[in-house]
């Protein structure tokens, strides 16, 4: 299982790296591509985001990729292509990232038996509370997937353990209240929110929105144990081409 992998790792490294693409932006080539990048680089595992056209949770950079792929071709069934590819090809955890109206339209248990016969080992859809779940979780649990929910500062403590109840895998505590790729304060208030999440749940802890460097890694440290580098990694692309993501990711560990 995920929980295990992660909590294995852990007594190698102070802090896992999760990092996030968006399948077919700019295109599937690159895709690939960066996935071998970030496998060499050591990442842990890898959030693979099926693009969506209104991807409630994403900020301008990872909104634009999701425009982007969308206008350049891609599919679901092209995503799962290319899931099932590096699943096969690479020793890491992959997990899918979409919103329900993909599973839904799809047929929800008919989605996730795709998924484990394509390797995947969870999936992460935000906009999915997990009161409003049922088909998708009991279909999680017979595939022998995990669903992955998402803390925010903003959720109380009965909330906290609420959600704890539905997860496996681990838990995603966004950073701040608000969308993907906007700045975050790693300071005593985020401390004081992850140390509620950490007395919530026994699951590892993913951190995500807004870790852009080193600093905000090693802030992490000992708090949480995954730091998910989403729009930053976009950012470099965009900056220096796939030749730039390899040495920007090693640098953040």
């Amino acid at each position: 299982m995920l929980e295990q992998y992660l909590k294995d790792r852990r007594q190698k490294n102070e802090i896992l790296l999760m990092t996030h693409i968006v399948l077919g932006h700019p295109h599937f080539d690159t895709s690939l591509r960066l996935v071998e990048n970030m496998v060499q680089a050591g990442v842990d595992l890898i959030e693979l985001q099926i693009p969506f056209s209104e991807p409630m949770a994403d900020g301008p950079v990872i909104l634009r990729a999701n425009q982007e792929a969308l206008a350049a071709g891609s599919t679901v069934d092209r995503c799962f292509d290319l899931a099932t590819e590096v699943a096969r090809r690479f020793d890491v955890p992959f997990l899918f990232m979409t919103y329900y109206n993909v599973l839904f339209r799809r047929g929800v248990s008919s989605f996730v038996a795709r998924m484990q016969g394509s390797g995947l080992r969870g999936a992460i859809v935000p906009d999915l509370p997990p009161e409003e779940g049922a088909e998708y979780l009991s279909a999680m649990r017979e595939a022998a997937l995990d669903p992955i929910f998402i803390y925010s500062p903003n959720s109380n403590e009965a909330r906290l353990k609420a959600i704890a109840n539905h997860a496996s895998g681990f838990v995603y505590c966004v950073a701040r209240k608000g969308v993907t790729g906007s700045d975050t304060a790693f300071s005593v208030e985020l401390s004081g929110y992850l140390e509620r999440a950490r007395a919530a749940t026994s699951l590892p802890l993913a951190v995500g929105f807004g870790v852009k460097e080193k600093q905000d890694v090693d802030f992490l440290r000992g708090k949480a144990d995954i730091a998910v580098i989403g729009s930053e990694t976009l950012r470099v692309l965009e900056r220096g081409g796939l030749a730039a993501v390899g040495p920007f990711l090693s640098s953040l560990r």
